[in-house]
């Protein structure tokens, strides 16, 4: 192959659309923290927070209120004494029904103080970023190029009078 056919065929395939195939990379839309700004990132404030946590509390006191069957562990229980073989069985689909109630109460139960956890928690992270941020601004204010005005002299580096 010609060196003249080399460069031609180089500047053929630069012409065309470079961008149809890539390897071990992703479009700029589809990779994490680049591409579109409004897309791909999870945004979450203390009425969100808030509300999920309601929620929660709310399905808790319901499941409480209204999802506990009492009477069917006296049922079975009477039932099984008279000698009825679905008195024992009231009473297994009683305990499993009291067990799987509890796993999901508790769950309700940690979801709702999570999200009180994590309100407080990003509250306590804003009130610390900004002490850091507004601490930043006062270095920087610090170090301003023009403190001691221009043409002055820095005092720091004056010359020490020598005394005999």
């Amino acid at each position: 192959m010609a060196w003249d056919e080399w460069e031609q065929l180089k500047a053929s395939a630069a012409g065309k659309d470079a961008a149809r195939m890539q390897l071990n990379g992703l479009p700029p839309e589809d990779r994490p923290n680049a591409g579109n700004p409004s897309g791909g990132f999870l945004e979450v404030d203390q009425q969100d927070l808030a509300a999920i946590g309601d929620e929660a509390f709310k399905l808790y006191n319901r499941l409480w209120k209204e999802a506990r069957v009492t009477s069917t562990d006296a049922a079975g229980s009477d039932l099984a004494s008279q000698g009825f073989a679905l008195g024992g069985a009231l009473q297994h689909v009683s305990t499993r029904w009291d067990k799987q109630l509890g796993s999901v109460m508790d769950a309700c139960a940690l979801i709702s103080n999570h999200m009180d956890f994590t309100k407080n928690a990003h509250a306590g992270d804003e009130v610390f970023i900004e002490r850091h941020v507004s601490g930043i601004q006062t270095l920087d204010a610090g170090f301003d190029e023009d403190w001691a005005g221009q043409g002055k002299p820095n005092p720091v580096y004056a010359e020490k009078d020598k005394k005999d």
